[in-house]
């Protein structure tokens, strides 16, 4: 067990020797995940990642058949300028992608410094192993990217629910992203700011307890 709770029911798989092992959810478009990467202090720093699903694409099977078949892209993700993230994985070359659905811990890890002794967290519904691999880099309006390849080698659903839709969780999770972009080559701030104050009455509107805290949290952790 790699989380807090001892006593969890998961569901876990793990590869032999390295192989890969299926995600414990369905990916599509971008998912918006925790990851935990191990840094030289021996800690693992929390950051926000978007998971972008595979796209498939017919392979010519080279038999004398002729035949294709369908081999899947790797999922993959991007980090901006040198985080910890892109710093941990070129160091590491793995960490843990977490699905977590508290938007608390979520703003507070994509706009804030937070470090743990072990890489899941109790709020982690399901978790995956990763290992990773630098596909490309590139510059951005200046500031530096990395595209990764991330390939499971082990997962486990800690818990399961009736999934609900709240409008204020998405308006938390496109704040953190205005948020991290104030002050950033290439970004407007009016724009950004316009933005927030836009999430702002959405998560007053539609939002509960937990959005409208984080909504402070994004407050608390950036320029806005």
């Amino acid at each position: 067990m790699t989380g807090d709770e001892s006593g969890s029911d998961a569901l876990e798989t793990s590869g032999e020797d390295g192989d890969s092992v299926a995600w414990p959810v369905s990916l599509s478009g971008v998912t918006e995940t925790v990851v935990a990467t191990r840094g030289p202090n021996g800690l693992w720093n929390l950051a926000a990642l978007g998971l972008f699903a595979p796209e498939w694409s017919d392979v010519a099977n080279e038999g004398p058949e002729g035949d294709s078949s369908e081999t899947p892209d790797p999922v993959t993700a991007r980090t901006w300028g040198s985080t910890r993230t892109r710093g941990n994985f070129r160091r590491q070359g793995e960490g843990y992608v977490l699905f977590v659905d508290d938007p608390v811990r979520f703003a507070d890890a994509a706009l804030s410094i937070v470090e743990r002794e072990t890489p899941v967290p109790d709020a982690a519904n399901a978790w995956a192993r990763i290992a990773v691999e630098s596909l490309e880099t590139g510059v951005d309006e200046g500031t530096e990217w990395e595209r990764w390849a991330l390939r499971p080698v082990e997962a486990a659903v800690e818990s399961t629910a009736v999934p609900t839709i709240d409008r204020g969780f998405g308006a938390v999770v496109e704040a953190t992203v205005a948020a991290s972009r104030l002050g950033v080559a290439g970004y407007d701030d009016e724009d950004l700011r316009e933005r927030l104050e836009y999430y702002a009455s959405v998560v007053d509107r539609a939002g509960g307890p937990r959005e409208r805290e984080a909504l402070e949290r994004v407050r608390e952790h950036s320029s806005w």
